[in-house]
């Protein structure tokens, strides 16, 4: 141990007088919806430590539990936690249920949704530990909170997080900032002490979020952000899981006849453009239904499409093969699903496709998570690491 005011040299390698400066402690945090714990692999990797987690879906406690361990996480409905059992944390997250606000859905809002009125849950458990409430909450959702109910949806959770006390931010991040993912999601940060002083920037505060900064009524901050990389164009073929040959995933030739001839004309040109190319790419695909009918379309460039809850077929993505005169075409496998969210090395040797295919469907990309809290949380909260530096004494 290195002792302030004392030297020593070791093996001809002499330590200079030292003077140890902590950084401030460890941030905790606490993570609502968990779903599969991918909120906390993203806090993880900037020293931000979960400390709790709740969730109320079995399939995803139980890959949470798989990576994470059981100690953590309590399996009930959100309306059933009960605020004086929930440790005080730094930070609250909250990716709550988006069934209820997505352009796929019913879109029947926060209010009356059977699955996205949980948002109160987590409000109701925040307002419950009193002055022990966190500094700062995150809420994730699909973009389409923007827009549900002309806005009011979005209004009721700004005016929501204003009640408990918070000052609100609202960015929209796209996965594919980070990853070969298209995944625009918003976050709405909560902060008790905000950093303000930054510029609305209609890269991350389009004018479905920015409105807010301009409502007297409501009590915003804008946060200074760091510079956020560009929108990848690429990076499926490399991400993309190589299966042998006699692989049973493989679709059969009359599988791939009929994915080709459900193609409309302009993706039949680009399936045959791909698949007589000197190089063999990977795209992926979605089947839709056009004037009632069931029909694959084809991205063209090297990105994957949105990643969803594989509830029904057309909810999943193929992954066709394309060059050298061949089309192989498969489901998006679970590795591949995991990869795409940033998680690559997630426990998932134990659970079946469909499983992980749902978990990661309805999860948060992590290195999303991670540039959200290094740019808009951490520096309101002062740090996160609870490493020493060793500083030479002048």
């Amino acid at each position: 141990m290195l002792v302030k005011g004392r030297s020593r040299e070791r093996k001809g390698v002499s330590v200079k007088q030292c003077n140890i400066v902590p950084f401030p402690s460890r941030k905790t945090a606490l993570e609502f919806f968990s779903g599969i714990g991918l909120a906390r692999a993203g806090m993880q990797k900037v020293g931000v430590q979960t400390i709790w987690a709740n969730d109320v879906d079995e399939t995803k406690c139980a890959l949470y539990e798989a990576q994470w361990g059981s100690s953590d996480l309590v399996c009930k409905n959100v309306f059933d936690v009960d605020p004086g059992a929930v440790p005080t944390a730094d930070i609250a997250w909250a990716s709550s249920p988006c069934t209820d606000l997505s352009l796929a859905g019913k879109r029947n809002g926060l209010v009356e949704g059977r699955e996205s009125n949980a948002f109160f849950g987590f409000a109701d458990v925040i307002a419950g530990m009193g002055d022990r409430k966190p500094r700062a909450l995150i809420l994730e959702n699909v973009c389409g909170l923007a827009s549900s109910h002309d806005g009011m949806d979005f209004r009721i959770v700004v005016e929501t997080f204003n009640e408990l006390g918070y000052s609100v931010d609202a960015l929209e991040l796209n996965a594919r900032r980070w990853l070969p993912q298209s995944r625009p999601r918003m976050f709405v940060v909560g902060l008790l002490n905000p950093l303000g002083g930054g510029e609305v920037d209609s890269s991350l505060r389009p004018d479905k979020l920015a409105w807010i900064h301009s409502d007297e009524s409501l009590v915003t901050h804008v946060t200074p952000l760091p510079a956020f990389p560009d929108l990848k164009s690429g990076g499926f073929m490399k991400l993309a899981e190589k299966l042998p040959d006699d692989d049973p995933r493989w679709w059969s030739d009359e599988r791939v006849c009929a994915f080709a001839k459900s193609l409309s004309e302009n993706q039949r040109s680009r399936f045959d453009r791909l698949m007589k190319s000197r190089r063999v790419v990977a795209r992926t695909a979605y089947r839709r239904t056009r004037n009632g009918v069931p029909v694959w379309e084809l991205r063209d460039d090297d990105i994957a499409g949105c990643l969803r809850t594989a509830r029904g077929g057309s909810s999943k993505q193929a992954v066709a093969f394309l060059g050298k005169g061949k089309a192989r075409i498969r489901w998006m496998t679970g590795l591949e699903y995991a990869r795409l969210q940033g998680a690559g090395t997630f426990n998932i040797a134990q659970f079946t496709e469909s499983q992980v295919h749902y978990a990661f469907g309805d999860a948060v990309a992590v290195p999303a998570v991670s540039w959200l809290m290094r740019a808009a949380v951490l520096p309101a909260l002062g740090g996160a690491s609870d490493e020493v530096v060793l500083r030479e004494a002048l």
